[in-house]
């Protein structure tokens, strides 16, 4: 099919992740005074929206912690710069099994939590878009399985819709399209739905471009999807994603360099972002651009 480019395009910094990511930069944000910061900087770059996880301030390793998430939100919402708001619902979902011989008991690692555990901190903190995941799939870092069945995303998509909180459906293949098609047939999340379209993460879908546009043609014409690749193809998908009529995604949580040998911060990406997508011919757009387009609506400090 032909492309439509997109002229109106938001970006989403993605600015910690719950990667092993923590020690292999020092700009990686850790507390969640680190992680706002880096959200308000990303935002006055040009970021629209903020997609973020908390981590252990000590040890910098994920965390579910309530507190963290309601410090997090609170410090992003009194800042003085406006931005949307996304949190990560994927953890609580981690399978790591034991040897190829004795897979059960299952090994250290394994973080697996009921629906309601898992969306506690969406509750909780109401952001205004939290992520779905929308399949279960082989993850190369550790050799765990995150793990989303299908009773499960009902489970949660369905308080998602209840709490009036946008879902993000992260889509890291096609048959997460596929069934994320099926969650809005069944009436469990809201059309136009939210689409992340996650390229190159092991061991989900590449990201040549004949992937990608396979991925881009799943996405129903009326939903709005966004996209990213990790490490050096990151800044090459964001001509990609804009290309194929989409908006993208940057950040420490995808990719850790500005350039070969030089570690970037959250908001150098931005800026480079914006840089390309105006190189490009397109407009950047803000929150309350943002906001208009999917039905969101603005939460006020607690």
């Amino acid at each position: 099919m032909p492309l439509t480019m997109n002229r109106e395009v938001f970006i989403t910094a993605a600015v910690t992740g719950s990667g092993s990511t923590q020690d292999r930069s020092p700009h990686v944000p850790r507390s969640p005074k680190e992680i706002a910061d880096s959200a308000i900087a990303c935002a006055k770059a040009g970021a629209a929206v903020v997609h973020c996880h908390v981590r252990d301030p000590e040890t910098g390793t994920p965390s579910r912690d309530l507190k963290l998430y309601r410090e997090l939100t609170d410090r992003v919402r009194e800042a003085e710069v406006d931005v949307v708001l996304n949190l990560t619902a994927g953890m609580g979902g981690d399978i790591v099994f034991g040897s190829t011989d004795a897979p059960f008991p299952v090994a250290e690692g394994t973080d697996m939590v009921g629906a309601e555990e898992r969306v506690a901190h969406v509750a909780e903190c109401l952001p205004e878009i939290c992520t779905l995941d929308c399949g279960t799939m082989n993850f190369a870092e550790a050799d765990y399985v995150m793990t989303n069945t299908p009773g499960m995303l009902r489970a949660m998509g369905a308080m998602m819709t209840e709490l009036g909180v946008k879902p993000e459906i992260e889509a890291f293949d096609t048959g997460h399209l596929w069934f994320a098609k099926e969650l809005v047939k069944e009436g469990v999340l809201d059309s136009p739905a939210l689409v992340q379209l996650c390229m190159g993460v092991p061991w989900g879908a590449p990201n040549d471009l004949n992937t990608f546009m396979a991925m881009v043609n799943n996405v129903p014409d009326e939903w709005c999807f966004s996209a990213f690749s990790l490490g050096r193809d990151q800044m090459a998908y964001v001509a990609a994603a804009v290309l194929a009529g989409g908006n993208v995604r940057v950040g420490l949580e995808d990719n850790l360099w500005l350039d070969k040998g030089v570690l970037a911060t959250n908001e150098q990406l931005v800026t480079r972002a914006k840089t390309v997508i105006e190189g490009m011919g397109a407009r950047v757009i803000g929150p309350d651009e943002v906001r208009a387009n999917l039905g969101l609506t603005k939460r006020a400090p607690v």
